[in-house]
């Protein structure tokens, strides 16, 4: 059984309102050579909380980090213009919540993050600052809502 030290939050960084699934996100996936879907999780827009890869597999999310870590993938994550926004209804809102409470106590000494936390830390102080980060998403501050 793999060491789960991580949990990483992502968005599909699509515009809001796009209703996919985890068969899209892992034709994606697929089609830039990953075997599979990179993530454990996907969540839906109607808060459908669907299965990636299983938790036993390493995955595909976040370089670096995928041997000890589950990677959970929310819908959205992009406004309606493109740019980042924290996109998630109050459905994913609440299904995150439920996924969170079931995961923690599977792997109780896990921290919660966001792909952005995971940006280096380019100026050596110890925060992975806004204008750090390789990429926005999650599109909003895990670290906060998931202590």
């Amino acid at each position: 059984m793999r060491k789960i030290n991580i949990f990483v939050i992502h968005c599909s960084a699509t515009k809001e309102g796009l209703d996919i699934d985890a068969s899209v996100i892992r034709s994606w996936h697929k089609n830039k050579g990953y075997r599979d879907i990179g993530y454990h999780y996907v969540i839906k827009l109607d808060g459908t909380i669907e299965k990636g890869r299983s938790e036993e597999s390493i995955g595909a999310h976040v370089q670096g980090f995928n041997a000890n870590s589950i990677g959970i993938c929310y819908v959205g994550g992009l406004d309606k213009e493109g740019k980042p926004a924290d996109t998630r209804t109050e459905a994913q809102k609440k299904a995150m919540k439920k996924l969170y409470s079931e995961l923690k106590a599977k792997y109780p000494n896990a921290k919660w993050c966001g792909h952005r936390d995971l940006s280096p830390d380019i100026d050596g102080d110890g925060t992975v600052e806004k204008c750090e980060w390789m990429k926005a998403c999650p599109s909003f501050d895990v670290k906060s809502e998931f202590k």
